[in-house]
């Protein structure tokens, strides 16, 4: 069969008939709520076939709940609410736990009518969206997820806020002409905090100090006295010593929050497995010190405990560490069912292009900047894939080449994300050998087509 021109594809395309569409009530007994912080929460529910009220209620526990049973009195089944920053948190999770079909809309959807600018028309238009069945929930993870992901959001809180601390050390040795970053690759390493220790212990002796660090420091030790002679300032030292303490809290403080990571981690198992706890042959209760060890890295129990609840073990795949899956278990679980397939999960988490055709052109295809935690870890391990020998390194490198890094950290999160939905979806275990096929079968394309480059060349010489 020939081909079909394009004219008589538009002319197909024009000529298709479709019934008129109409916006029909499909849930009459919904509310709207538009919620802030200190103006009230405007509500807006039916009392008839034919009327509605938008009433104001203040932000308070106790008129939330004054909220709630005004819209038990009048039969509300489903609730729509817009994100808006953290204010919506309790009244969600107060309607979700009396029973009622809760709404989490993006405010990006419903904002752009002309018109409707004060909450009470906001509330109503909610309303309005919601009972004709317009409006998309929010993926919202269950309970415990939820309790997870903010032990592990405050963790990596946590761990922003100590790295200023370590910036701020860092400015006081500069401001006493200490060069230790340029003898040592980090401060807050074994050696560097030895030396730092000792200086605020009171240590002023460079050799003495020199002698705190690890053997398998690459620079001479006349470097390293030499970084250590400087200008000794009382102003300076006592920096030194507050950011030090404050380091080292924060330290303990995310010690604190791995244990609590973890022991959520053995509830989820026990609910699991119906409150009682399996033998897990991989845990150990007392884990060595590694030697090396990389930074910000969880326990190995941690790994242990998702490879039970995933039901397989995804660490296997080249760039996801123990954190990395940690992080997206807390923020949406084992249920994968929220999405239809591979390609909603992936554009869910801010990794495909949102494409826009007009006239049957392409007129963008961008990829989203939204801030999404999934995506991000996702990202995050795309980067680390940058000196991987796998075929997953290869990937990374081959659209780097031809698109540039961003391009490569994007197409290579987007694989990871498909893996990690395939493997959760099918619980089978990571097996790259469609991964080594397809970069063997590229190889050959490439020789193939230098073979014959060549061949031109040499026909031309």
């Amino acid at each position: 069969m020939g081909k079909v021109s394009k004219k008589s594809k538009k002319q197909k395309a024009t000529n298709r008939k479709k019934k008129i569409t109409q916006f029909e009530i499909l849930r009459p007994n919904v509310a709207g709520i538009d919620v802030s912080d200190n103006g009230g929460m405007m509500v807006a529910y039916p009392i008839s076939e034919t009327e509605i009220v938008v009433e104001e209620f203040d932000c308070y526990t106790g008129d939330l709940r004054s909220l709630s049973k005004r819209l038990k009195e009048h039969k509300i089944e489903s609730v729509a609410m817009e994100s808006t920053g953290v204010y919506w948190i309790p009244l969600f999770l107060l309607l979700q736990e009396e029973g009622f079909e809760v709404y989490l809309v993006n405010s990006k959807h419903v904002k752009n009518v002309t018109g409707r600018k004060d909450d009470e028309e906001d509330a109503e238009w909610l309303q309005k969206l919601h009972r004709c069945g317009l409006l998309s929930a929010s993926f919202q993870p269950d309970e415990q997820t939820r309790t997870l992901r903010s032990t592990v959001r405050h963790r990596h809180s946590l761990i922003e806020t100590r790295s200023t601390y370590l910036n701020r050390m860092q400015k006081a040795l500069e401001q006493m002409n200490i060069k230790l970053h340029t003898v040592i690759s980090d401060i807050d390493g074994k050696s560097g905090q030895a030396i730092i220790t000792a200086i605020i212990n009171g240590e002023r002796d460079p050799e003495k100090l020199a002698n705190l660090c690890d053997p398998r420091i690459k620079a001479s030790r006349e470097e390293i006295v030499k970084s250590l002679d400087c200008f000794w300032r009382k102003e300076h030292l006592f920096e030194l010593e507050q950011c030090y303490k404050l380091y080292k809290y924060h330290n303990e403080m995310i010690a604190e929050c791995d244990n609590e990571m973890e022991q959520l981690l053995q509830e989820a198992v026990k609910k699991k497995h119906n409150g009682v706890m399996p033998e897990l042959g991989k845990l150990k209760t007392q884990l060595p010190q590694p030697k090396m060890r990389k930074k910000n890295a969880v326990s190995d129990n941690v790994s242990v405990y998702l490879e039970e609840l995933n039901g397989v073990d995804i660490t296997e795949v080249s760039g996801l560490s123990a954190m990395s899956i940690l992080t997206i278990y807390s923020e949406i679980g084992t249920d994968m069912s929220c999405w239809k397939n591979a390609k909603h999960f992936t554009s869910w988490a801010g990794l495909a292009p949102n494409t826009k055709i007009s006239s049957g052109k392409i007129i963008s295809c961008h990829v989203p900047k939204k801030k999404q935690y999934v995506g991000q870890v996702f990202r995050m391990a795309a980067m680390s894939l940058r000196n991987n020998k796998g075929p997953l390194g290869d990937f990374y490198r081959r659209i780097c080449a031809k698109h540039g890094a961003a391009v490569a950290i994007v197409a290579s999160a987007r694989k990871l994300a498909v893996i990690y939905y395939n493997m959760m979806t099918s619980k089978l275990k990571y097996n790259p050998q469609d991964l080594i096929n397809f970069q063997n079968k590229y190889k050959e394309i490439k020789i193939k087509k230098l073979e014959k480059y060549l061949e031109k060349l040499k026909s031309t010489a």
